[in-house]
């Protein structure tokens, strides 16, 4: 059974730092694409940032600069580190996993910033 289980969510003042965690199971996670998409109240799901099996990164130009992924394979973990938050980065956050158009979603962890 497939699990990605987001953790790290919560409550900060604009100008803060938060740091997610996506830990999985069930998948041959070193030859997934990871990823962290985000969907605000209203609005359609974005992707955030994403890491490849061999460490290529993408961001998106909103968070680029502020954010980090970043992935351990053997403890099959990804994780996102924010800083600078936004009042605009206030979302739910999911966890992806992609392999060659096999995609699992975490169930989200809630992100709001105060300003």
């Amino acid at each position: 059974q497939v699990q990605l289980v987001e953790s790290g969510g919560g409550l900060v003042q604009a100008g803060g730092s938060l740091s997610l965690s996506c830990t999985t199971s069930g998948i041959i996670f070193s030859i997934y694409t990871m990823g962290w998409y985000r969907q605000a109240p209203g609005k359609q799901r974005e992707l955030v940032a994403q890491i490849t099996r061999v460490g290529t990164t993408n961001y998106a130009g909103s968070v680029q600069g502020r954010f980090t992924i970043s992935r351990d394979d053997a403890k099959k973990t990804v994780g996102l580190q924010m800083t600078s938050l936004k009042p605009e980065d206030t979302a739910v956050y999911y966890c992806n996993a992609d392999w060659l158009g096999v995609t699992h979603w975490g169930q989200g962890t809630q992100v709001t910033v105060s300003s």
